[in-house]
Order: structure tokens, then sequence, then C-alpha cells
């Protein structure tokens, strides 16, 4: 392809990108280089999950129930990337009375899409763990919750990846379900064959 012909492609594809950002500010979108990095990888295809997700809300017809359930959804996931916009989101919707579902549906989505942009920390994910562990506590013996939070503990020192004790809390609530946490999109954001925690320490 000639240079002047791949120079109007390229002018034409990027005008198309911000077209559709234009139409989509919320949608999720990211420098390919950046891709390389495990950790805004994940970050990106979590945003873009979450995004088509909502995208399905709104078809089927967005209500406060359905609001309120996809926040509830989304509650440690958000703990995880962004703890003062998981406090300022939850009191928009305890307030959400008799407000406008129309405008107060894109404004709350709009803020959740801006907190998951941030990337979680290990601090966080230590913070998030923690309270995941705390659903276990009259479900398992006093052993395992010792090995519960050993692993977390190896966790925020750095030593295993995120993976080791999101593996061990998953293999306890599998044993001992419990309905609100088997609803949890942080436990599994993305589609597990995709390994995009693995790399993440």
């Amino acid at each position: 392809m000639p240079a002047q012909s791949a120079t109007h492609s390229k002018i034409a594809i990027s005008g198309r990108i911000l077209y559709d950002y234009a139409r989509h500010p919320d949608l999720p979108v990211e420098e390919e280089g950046q891709l390389n990095d495990p950790v805004l990888r994940e970050n990106f295809l979590t945003r873009v999950l979450a995004y088509s997700e909502w995208q399905q809300l709104l078809q089927a017809g967005l209500t406060r129930r359905g609001l309120t359930d996809f926040h509830s959804r989304y509650k440690y996931l958000l703990m995880a990337h962004n703890p003062v916009q998981y406090k300022t989101l939850g009191n928009l919707l305890g307030n959400m009375g008799q407000s406008d579902l129309e405008e107060l549906g894109p404004r709350y989505f709009s803020k959740l899409m801006a907190a998951l942009e941030k990337c979680a920390t290990r601090r966080t994910h230590t913070n998030v763990l923690q309270h995941l562990s705390g659903y276990l506590k009259r479900a398992i013996s006093a052993e395992d919750k010792q090995q519960v939070q050993h692993v977390i503990g190896q966790y925020r020192q750095g030593i295993v990846p995120l993976e080791v004790p999101l593996t061990l809390l998953k293999h306890y609530f599998r044993q001992h379900p419990d309905p609100y946490i088997a609803q949890q999109v942080y436990l599994q954001p993305h589609p597990e064959n995709l390994s995009l925690r693995n790399a993440i320490q």
C-alpha cells in the first residue's frame, strides 16, 4: 500500500474511533502498546465486559431493581478499583428515591466506568479478599481460616500472585456456597480460560 494511502487509512480509522467515542463516551479505550502490560490489559478487558453487560441491561429495559442488582454484582470489583467511588456510588443509589432513571442510569454508569479505569492495587485487592473471607468465618474450620489468612498475607507481602488467594477462596465458596458472593463479578470478571489474573502480582 502506498505511504499516502496508508496515512489516509490511519486517519480514517482514527476519525472513526473518535466519532464512536464521542457517541459512546463510556466505551473503554486503551492504547495498543499499553495492552502489553498485564495489569492494564486485565483492567481494559474488565471494563469491556462491564460495558457489554451494561448494554445488555439497557436492551432488556433499565429498572430500579435492575440497576440495584447490577451495582450489587459489581460491589467488590468497584471496592478493589476505587474505594472512594465505591462509597459515592453506593450513596448515589441509596438516595435513588424518585430520581429520573433515564438520567440516573447513565450518570451512575459513567461514574462506574471512570472508577474501574483506576487499576486495583495490592492494598485494595487485599482489602476485598479480607471482606470475602469474612463470609466463610462460620463455614470453615479454624485451621482453614488460618490457611486463608496466611495466603492473603502472602499476597499482601508480594510472595504469591493474586490468583493464589482467589483460587483458595473460590474453592471454599464452592464447598460452602453463598448466594451473594456467587454473583460477585470480582471473583471472575472475565472468562477463566483467558487467565488474565495469573500475571497480576
